[in-house]
């Protein structure tokens, strides 16, 4: 049987700087680019915003954050018009203030 070490095996034979970079390399592989969105996918998502602040429902946003994307499941807090972000209070209590323009995707979330 074959006990192969993987890359243990050629690390020792590299230098620290290309050990590195090949790290960098396989870290920026997980980065996500950010979408596009059309006119009637922001248009739904303006119609499910404006239901969740009037009923007060719980919403789920997918927003662009740090090259990757992350969900919040909350309620929408308010809409701060000056900077042109959403305050949402997760179940833990926490608040996020999420800009408009990173918003993916919105949904209302049945609790």
């Amino acid at each position: 049987m074959i006990r192969d070490r993987g890359r243990i095996k050629w690390t020792s034979m590299m230098l620290p700087e290309h050990v590195k970079l090949l790290r960098d390399w396989a870290k920026e592989d997980t980065h996500e680019q950010k979408r596009e969105l059309d006119e009637q996918k922001l248009e739904y998502m303006n119609e499910i915003l404006l239901e969740a602040m009037e009923f007060q429902k719980s919403v789920t946003l997918t927003h662009y954050r740090g090259k990757n994307y992350e969900l919040v499941i909350g309620n929408i807090h308010y809409w701060d018009e000056l900077v042109q972000k959403l305050h949402i209070v997760d179940r833990f209590g926490e608040i996020h203030r999420i800009s408009l323009d990173s918003i993916a995707d919105a949904r209302l979330t049945d609790e």
